[in-house]
């Protein structure tokens, strides 16, 4: 899996290509915007969508955790995207899920979504804490202009970067690094993107397939 190494807050991080960032000192994930039940929520108002998006975001999951050495998921808010997602399909799927990594710390940090959907049922074992909450130098938040102690770590946004030639432009998921925070990528397989112009500061490194790159000012 491909990867690019940074420092933030004094700290080496990991950008990887599949849209979460890894902290490898504190064998921590870091995921943003899993919106899990989205697509059973837009089915739950009679719009017609694939299913199998919450086995996709597992299986996404599992590629990382196969990857690295991970001990917690902290996920940056909008863990479920609305009430809809508390089906039992979906929560049975998870729940197969949240078995086979019995002794894996799993913690959300609650977003706008989560707030309305409720928090994750109990038999799942997450802990949930309002933002900002803290490990470290970092701050881990779901919105980006939270007031915190240390460097934000955060989701909301949904970031993309659009890549323009003479005859084509191509939308990419990225990270949007400033000098006191750092906006992730979604990492839910059915969420979309909004288009960013990074600021004078700012850095962008976009992910393609199996790539995580730097876009140079």
């Amino acid at each position: 899996m491909s990867a690019h190494a940074i420092e933030l807050a004094g700290e080496s991080v990991l950008l990887l290509a599949q849209k979460a960032l890894y902290w490898p000192r504190q064998r921590t994930l870091a995921v943003a915007d899993i919106h899990f039940g989205k697509a059973a929520s837009f089915r739950a108002q009679g719009i017609p969508v694939p299913r199998g998006t919450t086995t996709q975001n597992l299986q996404a999951l599992d590629a990382l955790l196969a990857a690295h050495a991970v001990q917690r998921i902290v996920f940056l808010g909008d863990f479920l995207h609305a009430k809809a997602a508390h089906a039992s399909a979906t929560l049975q799927t998870m729940q197969a899920w949240r078995e086979r990594h019995a002794q894996l710390e799993l913690l959300l940090v609650r977003g706008n979504h989560d707030r309305h959907a409720g928090d994750p049922a109990a038999l799942l074992r997450i802990g949930v804490a309002d933002e900002p909450y803290s490990i470290g130098p970092f701050a881990f938040c779901h919105h980006p202009d939270t007031a915190a102690p240390g460097y934000v770590l955060a989701g909301h946004v949904h970031p993309v970067f659009v890549l323009r030639s003479a005859w084509e432009s191509l939308r990419l998921p990225c990270f949007l690094q400033g000098p006191r925070r750092m906006i992730l990528p979604s990492f839910g397989a059915f969420t979309g993107g909004h288009g960013i112009t990074p600021l004078p500061g700012e850095r962008v490194f976009l992910t393609a397939d199996d790539l995580v790159f730097p876009i140079e000012s």
